[in-house]
């Protein structure tokens, strides 16, 4: 049953509530909203992708499907906060710009095809061994061993851990690769 003050207009109802309280942002149809995280069958721990701080989630599905993404309080890192892009996950999960399938342009193409992951994986593999072949510099005009290529680099991500930053520089180091840098923040 509305109160007779939600009759009010907005700036009325703002008068009567000097404190700010909240009960003049109420309307009867937000007094009937229930939050998301009440509908939702389960709640999987994550962790947010946006950076290498490693964010605490709980993600709230329902039907299998991702409807709210808060920060989680029992992490040890985050204790339940997330900054704006962490806060803002939820929309990326269910954007419907998101990309889900590997989009390629041929050199010189005009237009992108679509390619299953395998297909497109296995172009990747074909480059970066041929790259290598190609590019490979075994010793310099003295003689002195290089054992090394300058034919490609790597950027690593802030969302990439420890862990993963650790292993993916060992792989580009063994691979020869001299140009291996990482953005991350922290």
């Amino acid at each position: 049953m509305p109160s007779p003050g939600d009759r009010l207009p907005p700036l009325l109802r703002q008068v009567r509530d000097p404190l700010g309280l909240g009960r003049a942002a109420r309307s009867r149809r937000s007094a009937r909203l229930e939050p998301r995280t009440k509908t939702a069958d389960k709640v999987v721990r994550s962790v947010c992708p946006y950076c290498a701080v490693g964010c605490g989630q709980k993600v709230y599905v329902k039907d299998e499907k991702v409807v709210q993404i808060e920060g989680d309080p029992d992490s040890p890192i985050s204790r339940g906060r997330l900054c704006p892009k962490g806060a803002a996950s939820e929309q990326y999960v269910n954007s419907a710009l998101r990309e889900t399938r590997v989009k390629y342009r041929r050199p010189g193409g005009t237009g992108w095809e679509h390619l299953d992951l395998d297909t497109a994986m296995d172009m990747i593999a074909d480059r970066v061994i041929a790259t290598r072949r190609e590019t490979w510099e075994e010793a310099d005009s003295k003689g002195q061993p290089l054992n090394r290529t300058r034919g490609f680099g790597l950027l690593g991500g802030a969302t990439l851990d420890s862990e993963e930053n650790y292993l993916i520089k060992k792989f580009f180091t063994a691979m020869g690769a001299i140009q291996i840098e990482n953005q991350a923040r922290i």
